[in-house]
């Protein structure tokens, strides 16, 4: 645990008492704050008060004797409206931070200099996450991964020379970070999302720009509007800047030309990465995960042999473009983090033959954008409440039908591809939805997909199913 010695013999108010909430506490208490939290949630409530928390309503306290708000990230800070815990703290003149604005400090007091890579973009970003820290871990670095991946960032060992943090950042996050300052910032691409959290897509690419303006290296992916404009920006600031791309061929930065990854300078180029033998890195934006992770590797030092070594054995990120099994020439695959169209896009770009299994709680905007897909489905199983919807979308253009339960769409995705005559086919989950309307969130639904797996005859299971 990191001890947040940054507030030592301060006043400091938490809300938001969920799992990461419960460790920034801990870690407050251990740094020696004074910590009253609280939470919407009774049950909460009642788990950190049995959890040794100190628990009081925020709205019943002198709010001029705090020197923080610490604010859960799934917490509302600017939109639809801030929440009341907000309000409060602003109108006291109390700064309004999360977690991993403690982290950085708590980095600036002890080891300022240890390298710290942080990553954000609107997809990718837990692929790219796991990625760098893997190569990291294969090349003998104490490495420590949390964020937005998963791992509270307050539950990871204290920072210290030699130690290297490889930190997924959600926009929620960088929103409650003011001061964050990685050795090598990751922005890997945007598009719209949490617009109901940040009102604006010009809002949401202003808070996404801040984790790579205030980097040592900014790595930015250039093939959107958005992030070309933020690099350029950076630029004209002084920020050092380094492209990369998916899709054009740069004069100075990482591109991708199929499967290659090349390595651009004053318009001379050189391979540095092959990615056809590595099937957790299949598809355009794999490489541009890897070529963000080459990037941010390089920056903190380590050689091109490391880190094509941590490349060549990466086995891939749960429920992302995840191969499950394989049943002769079908492979299954478990892409139930895709929870939106623009998610989806990349798995059904990288098969050419796709049973693909689509449909939950819709999204704004549902699947229109993927119809330049289409050709690469054989036949989509819909699912979920978005099912209707999803046909109505589909209309003549794909084969499909109206399978209700994942349970169904396994099974009849399974027969029908084990018909096919091509090379490879694949029955693929990549929902293009949020899992709410049938599942408790996307890993168990993902989980569910595994299990309907391996009841499957003659089946090689890639994985081990989970219970769900």
């Amino acid at each position: 645990m990191i001890a947040a010695t940054a507030f030592s013999g301060k006043n400091v108010a938490l809300f938001g008492l969920g799992g990461s909430g419960i460790a920034t506490a801990h870690a407050l208490i251990a740094g020696d704050a004074s910590v009253i939290a609280w939470d919407d949630n009774p049950d909460r409530v009642e788990d950190a008060s049995r959890a040794g928390i100190p628990v009081v309503d925020l709205r019943t306290i002198s709010w001029s004797e705090q020197a923080a708000l610490v604010l859960a990230p799934g917490v509302p800070l600017t939109h639809p409206k801030p929440h009341w815990s907000v309000d409060l703290a602003r109108g006291a003149g109390a700064e309004v931070i999360g977690d991993i604005e403690l982290f950085v400090r708590q980095r600036r007091l002890e080891a300022p200099d240890c390298p710290f890579i942080a990553i954000t973009g609107t997809n990718g970003k837990s692929t790219t996450t796991a990625l760098i820290a893997h190569i990291l871990g294969e090349a003998g670095r104490d490495t420590q991964l949390g964020g937005n991946i998963g791992t509270a960032i307050m539950t990871l060992d204290p920072p210290k020379n030699g130690r290297f943090f490889v930190v997924e950042c959600s926009s929620y996050q960088i929103d409650l970070s003011p001061s964050i300052n990685p050795t090598a910032g990751i922005l890997l691409n945007l598009s719209p999302d949490h617009l109901d959290r940040h009102g604006t897509m010009q809002h949401y690419a202003e808070v996404k720009e801040r984790l790579v303006a205030g980097s040592d290296l900014a790595i930015i992916g250039t093939d959107d509007h958005w992030c070309m404009l933020i690099a350029d920006r950076l630029e004209r600031a002084s920020t050092p800047v380094f492209r990369i791309s998916k899709r054009d061929a740069l004069a100075d930065g990482y591109y991708a030309a199929g499967a290659k990854l090349m390595r651009a300078s004053g318009g001379t180029a050189h391979q540095v990465a092959d990615l056809s033998s590595i099937s957790t890195l299949r598809g355009a934006h794999n490489a541009q995960n890897a070529a963000a992770a080459i990037a941010a590797c390089i920056a903190v030092g380590l050689t091109e042999s490391e880190i094509l070594a941590g490349l060549g054995s990466f086995g891939g990120l749960e429920h992302r473009m995840q191969p499950v099994a394989r049943r002769a020439r079908v492979l299954f695959v478990n892409d139930s983090k895709a929870t939106n169209a623009d998610a989806s896009a990349p798995a059904l770009s990288s098969f050419d033959r796709i049973y693909w299994i689509a449909g939950g709680l819709e999204k704004e905007g549902g699947i229109h954008s993927l119809s330049g897909l289409y050709p690469h489905i054989a036949k989509a199983y819909l699912i979920g409440e978005a099912a209707p919807a999803f046909a109505a979308t589909l209309g003549d253009d794909v084969d499909y039908e109206i399978a209700g339960t994942l349970e169904r769409a396994v099974a009849r995705a399974a027969e029908d591809a084990a018909e096919d005559a091509a090379e490879e086919a694949v029955v693929l989950l990549s929902p293009a939805c949020a899992s709410f309307d049938q599942y408790k969130n996307f890993e168990i639904r993902g989980n569910a997909f595994v299990d309907c797996v391996a009841t499957l005859p003659d089946i090689t299971m890639l994985v081990n199913p989970k219970e769900s």
